[in-house]
């Protein structure tokens, strides 16, 4: 068998790959979410109509705020890996620092828009409820986290 011929093969199992590792990620992060959306659920003790204005408000800032935090500052962030940044001219670094400051400046006015909203559907007494329910969930995943990865 010629090269050529193995070339495409060998790429398609490295893309195929790629493409399972993020699925595999997709899977995790929609079981988290889930797992989410029920913690909350019994924490926070919705009405049906207070759930039925909350939870859409809730999932377009979640995903907009994910989308933000993970792909836009992830980008950023693996510029500065590997020690890149002594590499940077002081023009590059003021362009990656320029957008670093205007992804942060997004994901406080969508917070600012996202309390805003909740505000027309939620008492002020069940935000804070809301605020304190997302820090004990993400406490609770981080310590099964780490349980987790002591295990292993």
């Amino acid at each position: 068998m010629k090269i050529k011929n193995i070339l495409p093969i060998v790429l398609f199992l490295v893309s195929f790959s790629f493409y399972a590792q993020s699925e595999k990620i997709d899977e995790k992060r929609e079981k988290i979410k889930a797992y989410k959306v029920s913690f909350l659920t019994t924490e926070l003790e919705l009405t049906s109509n207070e759930a039925e204005k909350f939870w859409p408000i809730y999932n377009a800032f979640d995903d907009k705020q994910y989308e933000l935090r993970h792909e836009k500052m992830k980008t950023y962030f693996r510029k500065l890996n590997d020690d890149s940044v002594n590499s940077l001219s002081e023009k590059e670094a003021a362009t990656l620092l320029s957008q670093i400051e205007s992804t942060d400046k997004e994901l406080y006015f969508l917070r600012e828009k996202y309390m805003s909203n909740l505000r027309k559907v939620l008492s002020a007494k069940k935000i804070l409820k809301l605020k304190k329910s997302e820090d004990d969930f993400n406490r609770k995943l981080l310590k099964q986290y780490k349980e987790k990865g002591g295990k292993n």
